[in-house]
C-alpha cells in the first residue's frame, strides 16, 4: 500500500489523499464500464443478431432475444454470493479481477461462434450459456465495485466518489451506442446482420483484458491485518451467509427494497425507452435515433457526479425520495408519449427529463448500501441485496416490456413499474435515516459535520 493510504485501527484502510482516490476510483471503475458495455451491446444490437439464432419468420423471435437477456440475471445473485464471499474473504481487488476476465472470455465466445445457420438450436444454447456466465459475472462486479468506490472513497466526498459506478455504468452503455452508431455508418445494414455486429462483443473482449492490466495495480482497500486474520482462521465472519441472515437481515432487505424501484425504473428508462425511440423512428431513421439514445444517455452519465456532490451535502434521504415521487408521476408520461415521438428534440426532451429523475437513485444508490454493512459482510450484502431485487425487477423489465407490447397491455407495464417504484419511495420516506451515523463512518471517519474525525496517519512501507 502506498502512502496515500492510511491504516485505520479496523479492517479498512482509509484513504488521505483525494489524488489516490480518483486514481483508484478510475481503476475501479473502469472495469465497471467494459463490462456494462458488454451488457448493454446485447442490447443495442439484438435487432441485427436476433435473426442469427431464430427464425425470422417467427413472430416471437424478440421476445426470445430479450428472454435470454432476462435469464442472465437469474445468475446475478448467484454471482453476487460468489463474489461478494471472495471479496469480503480474500479482498476487493482480486474478486474485481476474477470478474472482468471472465466478461472478457465470454465477449470473446460470443464474438466468433456460429450461428443458426451452422448448428441450428446449438447456436441459441452456446448464445445462453455465454451469456449466463456473463450475468454471473456482472453480479459480482456490481456488488463489489459500489463497495470498493465507497471504500476508496474520501469520507466527506463518499456520494461523488461512489456516484462514478454509475457514470461508468451509464458510460458502458455510451459505448455500446457509439459502437452501433460506427458500425451502422461503416456498414450497410445487409452486413451488419450477417457479421457486424460480432463487432461489438469482440471489442468489449479486447477492452476487458485492458482493463485486467489495469486493475493488478489498484490499491487494495481491507487492511492486511484483517486479510491476515481471515487467511488464519481468526476470523471467520467474513463473507458469510450465515452472518449476513442472522445479523444483517435487516439491512438486507432494506437494501432489495432500496434496489427494487430504482432498478426497475433504471432499466425501464435506459433500456425500453431507447428500444421505444429506435421502433418509433423505424429503419430509416435508425441513425438519428442512435444519435438521440446516445446524446440522452452521455446526459444521464455527466448528472450522476453531480447527484453525488449533491448527496454530500443534503444527504442520501432527499435523493432516493425525489426519484421515487418523479418516478410514481413520470412513467405513465414517459411510456405513453414516447412511442408518438418522432421529432429528435421531443425524444431527447422526454428521456431527458426521466434521466433527470433517475438520477435521484442511480447516483448514490452505490454508497447507500455500502453503509450499511461492515466491512466483513459489505462486498456480499450489497451485491446479493441488489442481485435479488436485479434479477426480479430489472433484468425482466425489457422483457415484460415486449410482452406487454405484443400482448397490447402496455397500460398494465406502467401500472407495474409504478407500484414498485411507490414500494420503494415508501421505504425511502418512513424507513431511511438521513445523514445518520453509520458501519462506514465508523470505520473510516464521518460523512458529515463536524463528527468527521482526521484520518489515521498515512501507512509507509519500507
Amino acid at each position: 500500500m502506498s502512502e496515500a493510504t492510511a491504516q485505520a485501527t479496523g479492517p479498512m484502510r482509509v484513504p488521505v489523499s483525494t489524488g489516490r482516490a480518483v486514481l483508484n476510483t478510475i481503476k475501479g471503475s473502469a472495469g465497471n464500464l467494459v463490462e456494462w458495455y458488454d451488457v448493454y451491446i446485447y442490447t443495442v444490437f439484438a435487432v441485427y443478431f436476433e435473426a442469427q439464432f431464430f427464425d425470422s419468420a417467427d413472430k416471437n423471435s424478440t421476445i426470445y432475444i430479450y428472454a435470454i437477456f432476462a435469464v442472465t440475471f437469474l445468475m446475478r445473485p448467484v454471482g453476487s454470493w460468489f463474489f461478494g464471499r471472495y471479496a469480503d474473504r480474500r479482498g476487493r481487488r482480486a474478486a474485481l479481477t476474477f470478474s472482468v476476465t471472465l466478461m472478457s472470455a465470454c465477449s470473446f465466445v460470443v464474438a466468433v461462434m456460429p450461428t443458426r445457420e451452422s448448428i441450428g438450436l446449438w447456436a441459441a444454447v452456446i448464445l445462453i450459456v455465454a451469456r449466463l456466465v456473463q450475468g454471473f459475472a456482472t453480479g459480482g462486479e456490481y456488488g463489489t465495485s459500489a463497495t470498493y468506490m465507497s471504500e476508496a472513497a474520501t469520507a466527506n466526498r463518499r456520494g461523488f466518489f461512489s456516484s462514478f459506478q454509475y457514470v461508468t455504468l451509464v458510460g458502458g452503455h455510451v459505448l455500446a451506442q457509439v459502437t452501433l452508431l460506427i458500425v451502422i455508418s461503416v456498414l450497410d445494414a445487409d452486413a451488419v446482420r450477417d457479421w457486424g455486429w460480432r463487432i461489438g462483443f469482440f471489442v468489449g473482449g479486447v477492452a476487458a483484458l485492458v482493463v485486467l492490466w489495469i486493475r493488478r495495480t489498484m490499491d487494495e482497500s481491507l487492511s492486511e491485518e484483517h486479510l491476515a486474520a481471515i487467511r488464519s482462521g481468526a476470523d471467520r465472519d467474513a463473507g458469510s451467509l450465515k452472518v449476513l441472515f442472522h445479523r444483517y437481515w435487516r439491512e438486507l432487505l432494506l437494501v432489495f427494497l432500496i434496489t427494487a424501484g430504482g432498478t426497475v425504473a433504471f432499466y425501464t428508462y435506459s433500456v425500453n425507452a431507447p428500444a421505444i425511440v429506435k421502433a418509433a423512428f423505424g429503419e430509416d431513421g435508425a441513425k438519428a435515433a442512435t444519435w438521440v439514445n446516445l446524446f440522452g444517455l452521455v446526459f444521464l452519465m455527466l448528472l450522476q457526479p453531480l447527484g453525488g456532490l449533491l448527496s454530500d451535502r443534503i444527504g442520501r434521504k432527499p435523493m432516493l425520495i425525489f426519484f421515487g415521487v418523479g418516478g410514481v408521476l413520470y412513467t405513465w408520461v414517459l411510456i405513453t408519449y414516447l412511442p408518438q415521438t418522432t421529432s429528435p428534440v421531443s425524444a431527447f426532451l422526454l428521456t431527458a427529463a426521466g434521466y433527470v429523475i433517475l438520477t435521484g437513485y442511480t447516483s448514490v444508490n452505490a454508497i447507500v448500501k455500502a453503509e450499511y454493512f461492515p466491512a466483513e459482510v459489505r462486498a456480499l450484502g450489497v451485491g446479493l441485496g441488489y442481485a435479488l431485487a436485479n434479477s426480479m425487477f430489472g433484468g425482466t423489465a425489457p422483457l415484460i416490456y415486449q410482452a406487454a407490447k405484443a400482448g397490447d397491455n402496455v397500460t398494465g407495464f406502467i401500472i407495474y413499474v409504478t407500484v414498485i417504484i411507490a414500494v420503494s419511495l415508501v421505504v425511502y420516506i418512513f424507513f431511511l435515516k438521513n445523514r445518520a451515523v453509520t458501519a462506514l463512518d465508523r470505520e473510516q471517519g464521518h460523512a458529515y459535520g463536524p463528527r468527521r474525525r482526521p484520518f489515521a496517519e498515512a501507512e509507509r512501507r519500507s
